[in-house]
């Protein structure tokens, strides 16, 4: 079976020591891991039948989940729209929010659904077995193609890339860049399929979205190669001390953004589902904080709700508190 490697040796921390602290840090009482209630949510309500803007926007449904219009062009991002990402749909952390923005079977016509990795946060059976008739293309990293052809994708309709592989469709221009992650659904597969981060740049907009990753010199070696961006879409969130080297600390957020010449930022992977041991709104917190400290322009949307990347006036109301 095929293994895939980071650029740098990554170690995910589960150490003795570290599952100890682990299992003590599950027990612990006094941190809001979930909101006390419902959290806000706005509707998607851009009409079926028209179509994408041609002014750069992003809609954000939560953890890594979002829509991207650049150039009159729809693409949707590591769509995890079920309730749990769990193997079984009984089991596991339960979405934060009542609703979503929109069901998958109501989204509009998209151009292609792009895939950062195999998780189950990131990717979501259910989900893709209910958009599968909205696009004619998916673009995924090398071993996730054989997952959805098993949920019912064509395989002609999929193509799989590595890192440093570029490609134009419809008239942008894809980069699958590194990420420091790992991958697998299950005991036996770590690490058989691959991990990624994209850069999608169009005749006037750049776009960079992490996935799933650790710091590490990547960043400004993709900023080097494609930047500066005019929007990132960076992990902020399921981070912990102990795991770091795989999960950036809201920080090393700000600092990744900066690396790969980002102009405003978005941070994601966070406000849906609790997979680690901080407060459900502490990345928000504390990424808004490094963000203002570093003078970085920075969006901080509800679920739903709809980030105009060029506007004047971009959203930074602290709706979680």
């Amino acid at each position: 079976m095929t293994k895939y490697e980071n650029q740098i040796p990554t170690s995910a921390g589960m150490s003795i020591k570290s599952l100890t602290s682990i299992l003590r840090d599950s027990l612990r009482k006094n941190v809001e891991r979930r909101p006390s209630g419902s959290i806000p949510v706005e509707r998607y309500s851009h009409p079926i039948t028209s179509e994408a803007s041609k002014h750069p926007q992003v809609t954000w449904f939560g953890h890594s989940a979002f829509l991207l219009e650049i150039e009159a062009h729809r693409l949707l991002f590591d769509p995890m729209l079920g309730e749990r990402p769990s193997p079984v749909s009984w089991a596991g952390t339960k979405r934060f929010s009542r609703e979503l923005p929109m069901q998958p079977e109501d989204f509009p016509e998209l151009d292609a659904i792009v895939i950062s990795h195999d998780h189950y946060d990131h990717l979501d059976v259910s989900s893709i077995r209910r958009l599968k008739n909205k696009t004619k293309r998916f673009i995924v990293p090398l071993g996730v193609r054989k997952r959805l052809i098993k949920w019912g994708v064509p395989a002609d309709q999929i193509t799989e890339h590595q890192w440093g592989d570029e490609f134009t469709f419809k008239g942008l221009t894809f980069a699958c860049t590194p990420a420091r992650h790992f991958s697998g659904r299950g005991l036996l597969d770590r690490d058989s399929t691959l991990w990624c981060s994209w850069a999608i740049i169009g005749e006037e907009t750049k776009v960079f979205f992490s996935g799933d990753s650790g710091y590490g010199p990547h960043f400004k070696e993709i900023g080097s190669k494609y930047g500066p961006f005019d929007l990132t879409l960076m992990e902020c969130g399921q981070y912990d001390k102990r795991w770091s080297n795989i999960h950036m600390m809201p920080e090393e957020t700000v600092q990744a953004h900066l690396d790969v010449g980002g102009e405003l930022l978005i941070p994601i992977h966070w406000g849906a589902f609790t997979l680690a041991y901080h407060a459900w709104n502490e990345p928000a917190e504390r990424v808004t904080r490094a963000a203002r400290t570093a003078h970085v322009r920075i969006a901080t949307p509800k679920i739903g709700e709809t980030v105009v990347v060029n506007a004047q006036g971009i959203t930074t109301r602290p709706w979680w508190r």
